[in-house]
């Protein structure tokens, strides 16, 4: 597909979390995440749940990158306790973190009071071409993640595409 085509680019959400990855809980965040990507001008490629096991949300990433996709958002796993290992895994995948658009997520989502956003260990930053989110699982935390992530994916989408004219 050109480009043009696909307006943003290529999506890829992953939804960290043991229920959901099992079958027993349904997820009721990725087609939010899908929604607001979509309306953002991506084409989403599709909701993979995965387990809260850093192989297995490595292998989700790294699958998401060689597959080419321009943006990967991983929602859940970001927090303090021992099964929030989303940060520790991505940060094995990353070539180069962006921390400045982390704390941007962090910051607007504690000041919309979503606590789970302001406690938030994730990561955001490049692998390959591949630009990776971590947000909070909340579905708060998503909505304010996405409307900061807005204003700002598009202008890493067109540096790593080389289409920003530079």
């Amino acid at each position: 597909m050109e480009r043009s085509a696909q307006r943003l680019g290529r999506a890829l959400i992953v939804i960290v979390d043991d229920r959901v990855a099992h079958g027993e809980y349904d997820d009721n965040v990725g087609p939010l995440v899908t929604e607001l990507l979509e309306e953002a001008g991506f084409i989403v490629d599709g909701i993979v749940p995965v387990e809260a096991e850093t192989v297995a949300i490595r292998n989700a990433l790294n699958t998401a990158v060689i597959g080419g996709a321009d943006l990967v958002v991983t929602v859940g796993g970001t927090g303090v306790s021992p099964r929030d290992v989303t940060p520790d895994a991505t940060q094995g995948v990353l070539d180069r973190p962006i921390p400045g658009i982390a704390e941007a997520l962090r910051s607007s989502g504690l000041a919309a009071g979503s606590v789970d956003a302001g406690v938030s260990r994730g990561l955001v930053g490049v692998s390959g071409s591949t630009l990776i989110v971590n947000l909070a699982g909340s579905r708060s935390a998503v909505r304010d993640g996405m409307a900061t992530l807005t204003a700002l994916v598009p202008y890493v989408i067109g540096e790593l595409s080389g289409l920003d004219g530079n």
